[in-house]
């Protein structure tokens, strides 16, 4: 029998201060859902453990190896909820003694007293989302915080006994140059983080941008910023592991890289997804329902659904996720993480991508799947080729 794929967890928490006008997560305006301007925290705090003990039969005792909490931004909630929340979840889950736990903070809610507790309560790592240090991209892009509070919440992260941080950073922002954009890094790493998550602002549906769509810089300007971007990084010591992710040497987000890799995870909270596999090979996935109130205000058990991965899909599923990451990897691993044996279709696909290049025909021949720079380039061609007719 295979072993079944690592397990985390993620936390959903729906609540900022204010919606940006890029965001299409699940997120909603604080102050319409406070009373005497407060959070329902102790009513989402039960819905929270409600919830996972609706998705516990899935896991039965597999230890969460990593957790993260998003959002919304997370850190508006009190230093009471967080130590409430984690003893709820160390109760009821089997935690990996070195389990990775990041919670996502924005500057403008940054307070070091704040974030001493979170860390007490059990989180060992951040991550800011400062976006820009530049004050109209700030504004253009609906920031509530400024270049010296983004300064700030990582100095402050650090007093709080922090020692593993990401800065969360945007490029191909409205109007942005390629000198603008690397201004942004260079500011970020003068911070010295141990990881960077380096991003293209992408237009979403159901965002004000995708509404009322702003100036964005010209292809040309695109590529230049992020070649010269990429370089700077890695003259720094920031490799590039993932499409949209950079560490230092042994400072790759765990979360992040069993997401990829096809793991598994529990997800609770408004409108948080799951993925799941059962020790007979069946592999689902969840989705709770999005809207705080309805949320709040239902039975855990008629929040979420389930849907199966179909076999068929499994091979472009994996795929999707494994070629974001960087990292050549045997294509025996899709049967510890898919669940079945490797269907001749996906050797196909793969021969056919290092015909065109998009695959390293040299790993290729060692039994290893490893992206070429075209195929980085090109990942959307690369994929197309895993589609089922």
């Amino acid at each position: 029998m295979n072993t079944l794929p690592p397990l985390s967890l993620y936390i959903h928490v729906p609540w900022c201060v204010r919606k940006c006008p890029y965001c299409d997560f699940n997120s909603h305006q604080a102050d319409r859902f406070e009373e005497n301007g407060q959070l329902p925290e102790q009513a989402y705090l039960g819905q929270l453990l409600a919830d996972l003990e609706v998705d516990l039969p899935y896991v039965a005792d597999r230890p969460i190896q990593t957790a993260f909490i998003g959002g919304g931004t997370p850190s508006l909630m009190s230093e009471d909820f967080y130590y409430q929340l984690f003893d709820g979840l160390r109760s009821k889950l089997n935690w990996a003694p070195d389990a990775e736990v990041t919670m996502e903070a924005n500057p403008g809610t940054f307070e070091q007293a704040k974030f001493a507790h979170f860390r007490q309560a059990g989180i060992n790592r951040l991550s800011i989302g400062v976006q820009s240090f530049q004050p109209n991209l700030l504004k253009t892009l609906g920031r509530i915080h400024n270049r010296d509070e983004a300064i700030r919440a990582v100095d402050k992260s650090r007093l709080a006994g922090f020692d593993n941080i990401n800065i969360d950073l945007m490029h191909g922002l409205p109007d942005q140059s390629v000198e603008m954009a690397l201004e942004d890094l260079k500011l970020a790493i003068d911070l010295d983080p141990e990881h960077l998550s380096w991003y293209q602002l992408t237009i979403e549906p159901n965002t004000e941008f995708y509404r009322r769509p702003p100036t964005l810089p010209e292809d040309n300007t695109l590529w230049n910023i992020q070649d010269d971007g990429l370089a700077l990084l890695e003259q720094h010591g920031y490799h590039q592991y993932e499409v949209s992710a950079n560490a230092k040497l042994g400072r790759k987000a765990s979360h992040n890289l069993n997401y990829w890799r096809f793991g598994d995870y529990l997800g609770i909270g408004a409108g948080a997804h799951g993925k799941v596999t059962l020790p007979d090979g069946q592999i689902f996935r969840t989705r709770k329902t999005r809207h705080p109130n309805h949320y709040l205000n239902n039975l855990p058990e008629a929040l979420a659904i389930k849907e199966a991965i179909a076999s068929e899909d499994l091979p472009l599923e994996f795929m999707m996720n494994r070629l974001r990451l960087f990292e050549s990897f045997a294509l025996d691993d899709y049967q510890r993480y898919a669940y079945q044996n490797v269907p001749k279709s996906l050797e196909k696909s793969c021969s056919e991508a290092v015909s065109r290049g998009l695959l390293d025909s040299v790993a290729w021949r060692q039994g290893q799947v490893s992206t070429t720079h075209k195929g980085k380039l090109f990942l959307n061609e690369l994929l197309e080729l895993f589609l089922t007719e």
